[in-house]
């Protein structure tokens, strides 16, 4: 499963046309402690680079951005009883939501894991 990156920090594994989004361990690191998650309503189209979900978290509340447009199929309602999961394993069972890419091509437009990295590195 082909995974990418957004330079918002967001992640996106890739099954068919079904994408899986959340946010990377640096921004969780970012953010620190995570609170509360409002996550994004299934059914609810999102454009690329809309604001999908916020994150709350000690520091701020922070806009969770799409990195590609498509229909949320999906929240991971685990994040409700615990967002600390978003610090714990954030790409991985800290996901946010998945939904149905309307685009394949937007993907061309992310990262790979090497060119994110180096990105991170950059800044």
């Amino acid at each position: 499963m082909p995974r990418y990156y957004s330079q918002d920090h967001e992640w996106i594994d890739v099954d068919g046309d079904t994408g899986t989004v959340g946010i990377t361990d640096y921004a969780q690191g970012q953010l620190g402690d995570i609170t509360f998650v409002e996550l994004p309503a299934a059914g609810s189209n999102q454009g690329k680079g809309d604001a999908a979900c916020v994150v709350d978290s000690v520091k701020a509340a922070s806009d969770v951005y799409a990195p590609v447009g498509g229909e949320v199929t999906e929240a991971n309602a685990a994040l409700e009883g615990e967002p600390e999961l978003v610090n714990t394993d954030p790409e991985g069972a800290g996901w946010l939501f998945k939904l149905t890419l309307a685009d394949a091509g937007e993907l061309d437009e992310l990262m790979d894991k090497a060119a994110y990295d180096a990105f991170v590195a950059g800044l």
